[in-house]
């Protein structure tokens, strides 16, 4: 039995041995001669914005600062039905949250409750572009607090 295990590992050392002094000159010729895909052209090209996230308190305050109860902020693309969210894990989130990474487009912008149950939060429905990009650079979003215990 000894032997048979021995033969195995030999003949499989032998084998990761002629691979390994392959030549990979196919493999790299093959990769540069294929074209890019126009999908990959038009991803490098797209341009993403950094979000900043806010809130506005049930008397009109907008405020950058603060924990509160939200389990996660979202935008959901309104064309592509995409959404990237914020979510930390905790149920609690310490203000300003951001997210890195939004494609220009419009957005549904809101926030889900945390872990507490404590804060319910509206959506507001804006645009992410170059032109609201603030001094800090930032396009900077407050979801309205519509309801608090």
């Amino acid at each position: 039995m000894k032997i048979s295990i021995f033969k195995t590992m030999a003949f499989v050392a032998m084998s990761v041995i002629a691979v390994s002094c392959s030549s990979n000159d196919d493999l790299v010729t093959d990769i540069q001669s294929q074209p890019h895909s126009q999908t990959s052209k038009e991803a490098s090209k797209t341009q993403t914005y950094k979000v900043r996230f806010g809130l506005i308190s049930l008397d009109g305050t907008k405020t950058l600062s603060g924990s509160y109860d939200v389990g996660s902020f979202l935008a959901e693309n309104t064309v592509t039905g995409e959404v990237y969210d914020t979510y930390y894990g905790g149920g609690f989130q310490t203000l300003p949250a951001y997210y890195e990474g939004i494609p220009a487009g419009t957005y549904t912008f809101s926030a889900m409750q945390g872990q507490g149950g404590w804060t319910g939060y509206g959506s507001v429905t804006g645009t992410v572009s170059d032109a609201q990009v603030d001094a800090d650079g930032y396009v900077t979003v407050y979801i309205p607090v519509t309801w608090a215990e």
